[in-house]
């Protein structure tokens, strides 16, 4: 079956599958009540981001049954993203303790790290060799992207148009590349999330939920890792396309903890909620991420990726640049925010 019929399947699959969950989420009375710190105004089932985590997993199955996909990749990316949702589900329904859940999160990600065979081979900077520091990295990576995505999930579409943008432009290289990684993941991924998205965006009927969103930041960051074992500009790539959301997540943390707030407390700080406050909608804050991601991101990534730079690190450092003077001008991490 080709890769565009098997996309139509899942799409459809995850897009009446969110349904269900936004009635087993009302029957359940999983509901996020607005508060001071919440971006939305009005009760809202949550949750219906189970939909993409269990459509995607099946997909993937499909594709190593189908040996389009390698089994080791395959049933890493299953596992990993299996526990995380699990973790992220349990939440949802009952709040486990935030260091518990951050433990369970550098277990797995040691697991992935050691079950991609390690990168102490890789080298950065045109060939400086870090050795099993760069395990170390890895690890931090994984932990850092799957929580970052989370706190990024805070208005209507915005963390899956995120995962559309970048998977969409992953893809988009990987076949001008004609490279040995696997672009159908990519594919599958988006079709599954845009399955969800029509729920979501622009005005959400459900949330997506720490199960999916914990997902998918390990799910592209586990995808970044594999296209490291490629080659250092491919990774690059994908730390470019997804840009907004370490920018604006990273800079807001790193704001807050250094005016004495803890890592975890709630807030409404980041760039993007500053925006859709200011603008009093999410849906124009939603669309301006993705017209950053490709008309900026992508292109810088499509240079970076074919253009055998020999610094490609340098390249994320001029991605980022422009979406580190927003967040500073946003004053985003402020303590008033």
């Amino acid at each position: 079956m080709s890769i565009f019929a098997l996309s139509i399947i899942f799409f459809i699959l995850t897009l009446l599958f969110t349904g269900y969950m936004r009635h087993y989420a009302l029957k359940k009375n999983i509901i996020d009540n607005p508060n001071e710190r919440s971006s939305h105004s009005v009760p809202t089932p949550r949750g219906g981001g189970v939909a993409v985590v269990c459509s995607y997993l099946l997909a993937l199955a499909v594709l190593m049954y189908s040996q389009q996909l390698e089994l080791h990749t395959g049933f890493t990316l299953m596992a990993a993203g299996f526990v995380i949702a699990l973790l992220g589900f349990l939440d949802d329904h009952g709040h486990i303790n935030s260091m518990l859940r951050l433990a369970i999160h550098f277990l797995v990600a040691i697991g992935v790290v050691l079950g991609l065979g390690g990168f102490s081979e890789v080298t950065i900077f045109n060939g400086v060799q870090i050795g099993f520091i760069a395990n170390i990295i890895a690890v931090l990576f994984l932990v850092w992207l799957l929580n970052l995505y989370n706190f990024m999930d805070g208005i209507n579409g915005i963390a899956s148009v995120e995962a559309i943008t970048a998977t969409v432009s992953m893809a988009i290289l990987y076949l001008l590349l004609s490279i040995s990684l696997n672009s159908e993941i990519l594919w599958l991924l988006t079709a599954c999330v845009c399955g969800f998205l029509l729920w979501n965006f622009p005005k959400a009927k459900i949330f997506m939920g720490d199960a999916c969103s914990g997902f998918l930041g390990l799910t592209l960051g586990i995808l970044a890792l594999v296209a490291l074992k490629e080659n250092l500009a491919l990774f690059c790539a994908w730390i470019i396309c997804l840009g907004i959301f370490v920018v604006d997540a990273t800079y807001t943390l790193i704001k807050r903890v250094l005016n004495g707030h803890k890592m975890y407390d709630a807030h409404r700080s980041h760039s993007y909620q500053i925006l859709s406050r200011k603008w009093d909608s999410h849906t124009p804050v939603t669309l301006a991420v993705a017209a950053i991601n490709l008309l900026w991101l992508l292109p810088i990534a499509y240079i970076t990726a074919t253009q055998n730079i020999r610094y490609p690190e340098i390249a994320v450092l001029i991605a980022y640049i422009p979406l580190l003077l927003i967040a500073i001008k946003l004053k985003a991490g402020n303590l008033n925010a």
